[in-house]
């Protein structure tokens, strides 16, 4: 039993469902972070052409974040490709990215339309959706929603907790809360199809609210697939996608955090496999729905042999 684990035995605490990072999680965190802050600083001083704007109008832009770039460091990037049209100072993010996460992020021009985004990404009125190339055993289902508990242990990590748990107070203070989020199938093994996202589709749902260990299916055989989902977050909660892919046996393909391969086919990937592929959201100032989609990352042709399909 791990250290925060038997914490929360001995303090009758929430314990965990979920495992601990594993060792190997900081020496590769520690690389990951040397080798993100001088990207970060190399792009940062690059020629603003090299920012991916998906969208710009008066009052925000929309940008597609690289892997192993630090949000912090787009605030910068756009302050250069905006000019001196914008002062830096009113420059805010409406939304945050893993580091090694990539695609879609808000920044806002004036200091009342940031406070309208971020209030509309806490409140669940923004409709997200990520791609993710996981490596695992691949379930019985198509699409599935998830209801689980997430919090912090005593020594920091984000851990999933039974549904039963929510609300109850962790070690620090802090308390368990809700965790929900959608899956669809989009590819096993390169054999599917590549659909745009649409939220209909994920409507009645079988659900699975986690209340155990066990991923709710009995895995059969060592083989071992790559699966392509989409995932559509309800809650916003830190590492929530990578949490739940960790929890039904299929981590993210690098995500060594949780449970993620990191060398796969001969090959070692220095990142996570993670993707914010679309927002949907009511623009701030006119009021009107607006979707933005960012464009696939190459991970998705290249390990998935997919046709695309409207």
């Amino acid at each position: 039993m791990a250290a925060d684990d038997k914490v929360a035995l001995a303090g009758c605490y929430p314990i965990p469902i979920s495992p601990p990072y594993p060792a190997l999680s900081k020496e590769v965190e520690v690389r990951r972070a040397i080798s993100a802050a001088a990207r970060s600083e190399k792009y940062a001083l690059s020629s603003s052409m090299d920012v991916d704007i998906i969208f710009e109008d008066e009052w925000l832009v929309v940008v597609n974040k690289p892997i192993g770039i630090y949000c912090e460091t787009l605030l910068s990037s756009i302050s250069s490709f905006l000019g001196a049209s914008t002062v830096p100072a009113n420059l805010h993010l409406a939304n945050r990215l893993d580091r090694d996460t990539s695609g879609l992020m808000v920044i806002t021009k004036a200091n009342h339309i940031a406070a309208k985004l971020v209030r509309a990404f806490s409140d669940r009125k923004v409709k997200k959706t990520y791609l993710a190339f996981c490596i695992g055993h691949a379930p019985p289902w198509e699409k599935i929603k998830v209801t689980s508990g997430h919090g912090r242990s005593k020594f920091g990590a984000w851990r999933v907790y039974s549904a039963s748990d929510i609300g109850r107070v962790l070690p620090g203070g802090s308390i368990v809360k809700s965790m929900v989020t959608s899956f669809e199938i989009l590819s096993i093994n390169r054999q599917g199809k590549f659909r745009a996202p649409n939220e209909q589709i994920m409507e009645d749902l079988p659900s699975v609210v986690v209340q155990g260990k066990e991923p709710g299916w009995c895995l059969e055989g060592n083989d071992t697939d790559e699966v392509l989902m989409r995932a559509y977050p309800e809650s916003g909660r830190t590492h929530q996608i990578r949490l739940h892919c960790q929890h039904f046996g299929l981590p993210i393909r690098g995500d060594v955090k949780y449970g993620g391969v990191l060398q796969w086919k001969g090959m070692d990937y220095d990142f996570h496999a993670l993707h914010a592929e679309s927002l949907c959201f009511e623009h701030p100032v006119t009021g009107l729905p607006v979707f933005f989609s960012a464009p696939l990352p190459s991970w998705v042709s290249a390990a998935c042999s997919i046709t695309i399909e409207a």
